[in-house]
């Protein structure tokens, strides 16, 4: 080692490195085309030449989905962490702390109570960037008390389902979610309450399989994958060529599966409309408008 390799070549590259806080552009992932990322940010998320809708966090989902000030976050129930003692290359245990600290969640599902328009509802939102959003205990846990915090304030639950299925790592013990979440959907619909799903890319195996069909109205992102299995599972199971697009919202909406697509841009407001009907309660936005009443003085003559 001499001067140049320790002193010379660090101040270098100290010059040519530009700091910034964030990544300037991003790039489509269907195009390959860059984009100023304030210009995807301000858009929703959504690529403005493409119309790719990129995947976004449990945070921005309640942030563009709820009346702005009037979110409140429900406290989850705190489960076992590592059940199973399970380890592969690594300890479950280390790797659900790297995804709490990458994600900035406990878990893979966030559940909120606000407005949306006016109309008071409860939001539970599945992050893919959590693990791959896959269903485990704590998941399971977290849509269960979304149920019970709708059932007590007599709200809507509109549930953003993302994920690759269930979490390997607990075994059984994911599996049973499946039963437990569909039981606690049961419940809403015995308490006459709105279930609205959206199915947000991608949204397959036992999430698909549960809480994620069971919706009084489905709705679907543009492009987005809903499935149970993939597609090249089920080419080599059934020995077929699948048609273009098979699994994709639009293709699942033609074929009955899906009631709507609907843009991010449109969610907002496609949801407060439902809501509203299903409990028979006009928008904020639906309201007419009160003027005040103007009162003349009387003039002395």
């Amino acid at each position: 080692m001499n001067w140049i390799t320790t002193v010379v070549r660090p101040k270098i590259r100290s010059l040519l490195r530009r700091e910034t806080t964030e990544n300037l552009w991003i790039k489509c992932p269907e195009t390959g085309q860059l984009v100023f990322h304030k210009d995807v940010e301000a858009n929703l998320w959504v690529i403005p030449g493409s119309n790719h809708h990129m995947r976004v966090t449990a945070a921005q989902r309640l942030s563009i989905t709820l009346d702005p000030g009037s979110q409140e976050d429900v406290a989850l129930p705190e489960v076992q962490l590592d059940p199973l003692r399970f380890r592969d290359e690594k300890r479950y245990t280390d790797r659900l702390k790297e995804a709490r600290a990458k994600a900035g969640m406990q878990d893979a599902v966030k559940v909120a109570r606000g407005l949306l328009e006016g109309l008071p509802v409860t939001v539970a939102v599945q992050d893919f960037h959590f693990m791959g959003g896959s269903l485990g205990m704590a998941a399971g846990e977290a849509i269960i008390t979304a149920v019970e915090a709708a059932l007590a304030r007599r709200t809507p639950l509109i549930l953003f389902a993302s994920g690759g299925g269930m979490r390997m790592q607990e075994g059984i013990l994911s599996l049973m979610q499946m039963p437990r979440t569909t039981v606690a959907v049961r419940k809403l619909r015995e308490a006459r309450l709105p279930y609205v799903v959206v199915l947000t890319d991608p949204t397959t195996g036992g999430i698909t399989a549960s809480y994620a069909m069971l919706g009084d109205v489905h709705i679907a992102e543009p492009g987005a994958l809903i499935a149970f299995a993939g597609p090249r599972v089920i080419e080599q199971t059934i020995r077929e060529k699948l048609p273009d697009g098979f699994q994709k919202a639009e293709y699942l909406k033609e074929h009955g599966m899906v009631d709507m697509v609907v843009p991010r841009g449109e969610m907002r407001s496609t949801l407060a409309r439902l809501c509203g009907l299903l409990m028979h309660a006009p928008r904020q936005a639906d309201l007419p408008v009160i003027e005040e009443p103007v009162v003349l003085a009387a003039v002395a003559e």
